[in-house]
């Protein structure tokens, strides 16, 4: 089978898709046919081991896993004689940040990692809506939203924005999104009620208070953001902040009246059920930038490591036959 590999911590330009032996699964484990999956900024953390940190967890000298690939959408082709949940057919997805090994075209994986599709959800559409999704989830429940109050959400168009803007609509409030120009009517039409163009303008720099500051780029910090938190006010990040200091930060909330919040993520046992509820609702669609072949995905690599994606970017690794 075909599958994306590197052996070391490296650029998008040394990512080979090399032929290797499909996967046998255990007792417990079953082989999925892959046909989508995403590259997202934990693949890139991944592929790169940046932060450092990310080196304890996937081995310090070199990854532990060569297959690259976070999440996926496929069909169960066969399975262990332990497996008793799924059976051969069933259309899965699922998600795991350290790697599953999952930009091939056929993994295994155990049967407590894998989440049956919503009828109706294509494959494109289901490893479109975990990563960024799963990271979202985590914002919204680390605090207590109310009706009536105001957030502002800052990287409104990707992959953890523009899922926590569809999120975050369930509770009636004040949205405030920031994004590009070219993403003004997405954004819009995703629930935001203001919009700062930060090609523009400094959404630091405005005069509104809110009851939420959620940085799900990194790219500010607590002490930009501060200012526009009202007393009681909270700011959470996707990122570590330059020195580390949203690590640190929650441990001296008892001594503000603006607190921060270090989003560890929930589990996926929480966060993919609570994902297909809103899929089968169509209250979320995962907003898909643009699509890649496994044959080149070096190119998708280095599209979202830029930073400059639009929601998701999906890699189409086998062709979807027709019903």
């Amino acid at each position: 089978m075909k599958a994306a590999i590197r052996r070391n911590y490296c650029s998008p330009d040394q990512i080979k898709v090399e032929s290797v032996e499909k996967p046998t699964p255990k007792e417990d484990e079953v082989l999925i046919k892959v046909y989508a999956c995403t590259v997202n900024r934990t693949d890139c953390a991944n592929l790169t081991a940046k932060p450092f940190i990310m080196r304890f967890v996937l081995g310090f000298f070199k990854p532990r896993k060569i297959i690259l690939g976070t999440d996926f959408a496929g069909q169960i082709i066969s399975k262990g004689k332990g497996v008793k949940s799924f059976e051969i057919g069933d259309k899965v997805f699922g998600f795991f940040d350290t790697g599953v090994e999952s930009q091939a075209e056929y993994l295994t994986v155990s049967e407590e990692d894998i989440f049956s599709i919503p009828e109706k959800i294509d494959y494109k559409q289901a490893a479109a809506s975990l990563e960024g999704a799963h990271y979202a989830y985590t914002f919204i429940h680390k605090v207590k939203i109310e009706k009536g109050q105001s957030i502002l959400i800052n990287g409104a168009t990707g992959g953890i924005g523009s899922a926590l803007i569809q999120f975050v609509r369930q509770y009636d409030v004040k949205i405030t999104a920031t994004c590009n120009t070219k993403n003004i009517e997405l954004i819009k039409s995703l629930g935001a009620d203001k919009i700062y163009d930060y090609t523009k303008e400094d959404f630091t720099k405005g005069d509104d208070r809110y009851d939420f500051v959620f940085d799900t780029v990194g790219k500010s910090t607590f002490g930009k953001c501060k200012p526009l938190l009202k007393d009681g006010g909270v700011y959470i990040s996707s990122e570590l902040g330059p020195f580390a200091q949203n690590v640190f930060y929650p441990l001296m909330n008892s001594f503000s009246n603006k607190k921060v919040i270090f989003p560890v993520p929930y589990s996926r046992q929480k966060t993919i059920p609570y994902i297909s509820n809103f899929l089968e609702q169509g209250k979320f669609k995962p907003v898909i930038d643009r699509e890649f072949t496994l044959d080149d995905i070096s190119k998708a690599y280095g599209y979202v490591i830029k930073g400059e994606k639009t929601g998701n970017v999906l890699v189409n690794v086998a062709t979807i036959e027709p019903p």
